[in-house]
């Protein structure tokens, strides 16, 4: 989730990263070469890079992050990024091979992946239980000094980055599951950036005196999934007919007030992967009562749809902390409700949510969102191989040509001839609709004034937080307070 990305983006780094116009640079890579059409990559080592222990970074902790990806007992759903590697190799202790089996596009960004110290892990037994889980060591910018559960995360700045250290000595990740509450403390300037909704964005000027606000697109979007392991989404037809019972025009212009457009697919509108012709379900109830009725759905006396007797009625649930989802989950509750669909809102603390509902699929309709990577490469979401415990296939969506695409677009390297598949995959999707995809809304920020460095870029706000600074004489504490 974006929440543990924001921290482990802190505290670790990959062989690669993408800089702020979304170009792939050196990170723990100084170079790199590519070479027999993509089948082998070569990684050349920065030196002199220490483990926040102070222990030396080398090749040997690639191919142990390299090894937990593959292993099993480990559960990732990064591991799909890895499935064609042939080998990972270390010449010497500075140098990383990488063989693939066949063409594998993402390759090199997948890289990016953060590298997991070998000599704290190795030979611990259970992976998810080892206390570095809650007390990790990077090779990042900051170090991890404290975590309490329900509350915050505090990290220091690392003295010995091997780009600098960073201008701003801590960082303190305060977990404040209502966004009112966030609201309140920004204002009273306890709280030094947030990300905003959008009737908190539209709020007056003189509530944003000390805090300047960043609007910019966004790489993310908002959904209702559907488990289709329940028969009572298992016909494409009563997915296409409860997405023309909903009316997404009016959700972006009353939920996020504009700040933001429908979707038609599983690409941001910003993306090269997205195909600009796929139409959306219009907001067309005549057509979703026609389908339904095709399907043997049809209002009874009392107006409500039923089948032999038993109404048609499902749980959407959604996770704790985040209005905008649990407005959207309102309104989808009550264009339903015009239709004669009851449906029951469940509102869920995110740990629990992930663990015992997505994970075993024990749901009927979610409302969630995705924030995406910059390769439009979505193989973990909708290969029908992806879905296992902890993996992102979750609603176990399955289509042998979406599957065969997404392992094309894989090998292919032309851009536009991956664009031509992942149109492709956005056209299919579109039509068998996993996902009712809402809208991609506008990233919505806001950061207290006397902050230094802020900067929008292709690549979002956050790009440069290392270089990020205050003046002297407006200086409070030597800590960054955000959520």
């Amino acid at each position: 989730d974006s929440a543990s990305n924001d921290i482990a983006g802190l505290v670790f780094n990959g062989l690669i990263k993408y800089d702020k116009n979304i170009k792939l640079v050196g990170d723990l890579a100084e170079t790199w070469e590519v070479s027999q059409g993509g089948l082998v990559i070569v990684f050349h080592l920065r030196k002199g890079v220490r483990w926040h222990d102070g222990l030396p970074f080398s090749a040997e902790d690639v191919l142990f992050t390299y090894e937990k990806l593959r292993d099993p007992k480990v559960h990732t759903p990064y591991a799909s990024d890895f499935e064609d590697v042939q080998s990972v190799t270390a010449p010497d202790p500075l140098t990383v091979k990488i063989v693939y089996k066949k063409a594998f596009a993402p390759g090199l960004a997948s890289w990016g992946i953060g590298i997991l110290p070998k000599h704290v892990f190795e030979g611990s037994g259970d992976f998810h239980a080892h206390p570095a889980n809650r007390s990790p060591i990077g090779t990042g910018p900051y170090r991890f000094k404290e975590w309490k559960t329900d509350q915050y995360i505090r990290l220091e700045a690392n003295p010995d980055y091997f780009e600098g250290r960073p201008f701003l000595q801590t960082y303190v990740y305060r977990i404040i599951p209502d966004q009112a509450v966030q609201f309140l403390e920004m204002r009273n300037q306890s709280l030094d950036a947030m990300s905003l909704t959008p009737d908190q964005f539209k709020a007056y000027e003189s509530i944003f005196e000390n805090d300047q606000r960043y609007r910019y697109p966004s790489f993310k979007y908002v959904y209702v999934g559907f488990n289709l392991r329940n028969p009572l989404f298992t016909d494409r037809r009563i997915r296409q007919a409860l997405a023309y019972a909903i009316d997404r025009e009016s959700m972006v212009k009353g939920i996020v007030l504009g700040l933001g457009q429908p979707i038609s697919g599983p690409f941001p509108p910003g993306s090269w992967a997205n195909d600009p012709a796929v139409p959306s379900f219009p907001y067309d109830p005549a057509k979703s009562l026609a389908l339904f009725a095709e399907c043997g759905w049809r209002p009874d006396a009392r107006g409500n749809l039923a089948k032999d007797g038993k109404p048609f009625s499902f749980t959407l649930m959604t996770n704790q902390g985040n209005k905008v989802r649990e407005l959207c989950a309102e309104v989808i509750q009550r264009q339903l409700s015009k239709m004669g669909i009851q449906v029951t809102i469940r509102v869920i603390e995110w740990a629990t949510f992930i663990r015992e509902y997505l994970d075993k699929k024990n749901f009927d309709a979610i409302v969630m969102g995705w924030q995406l990577g910059r390769d439009p490469d979505n193989y973990s979401m909708w290969h029908s191989s992806q879905q296992k415990q902890g993996q992102y296939n979750f609603c176990s969506y399955a289509s042998p040509d979406v599957d065969r695409w997404l392992v094309e677009a894989r090998q292919v390297f032309d851009q536009k001839k991956r664009q031509a598949l992942y149109w492709k995959i956005h056209r299919q999707l579109a039509n068998d609709l996993p996902y009712i995809f809402l809208y991609c809304p506008d990233e919505l920020q806001a950061i207290h004034k006397r902050f230094r460095g802020p900067e929008v870029a292709p690549l979002g706000l956050a790009w440069n937080f290392r270089e990020w600074w205050v003046p002297k004489n407006q200086q409070r504490y030597k800590t960054v307070m955000t959520q």
